[in-house]
């Protein structure tokens, strides 16, 4: 899966599909993908990443009390 930074707006291949979708962690691995080159793996904060459409993640990705949360 491919996530967006929005600091570069470059692609991001997702390393850890179940560390995206666990709320409790604040990162995940990944590899930038930019340039002709293979990209060393890295952490990425999840608070920066978004869809490459723009759409930002599903809240209950990044907040482990979205329940007990009003909006």
């Amino acid at each position: 899966m491919y996530l967006k930074d929005t600091r570069s707006g470059n692609l991001v291949e997702v390393l850890g599909l179940s560390m995206l979708f666990d709320p409790c962690r604040d990162s995940l691995p990944g590899r930038l993908h930019a340039g002709e080159e293979l990209q060393e793996a890295e952490e990425f904060d999840k608070a920066v990443l978004v869809f490459p459409s723009d759409e930002s993640m599903p809240r209950c990705w990044l907040d482990a009390g979205y329940r007990n949360r009003t909006r």
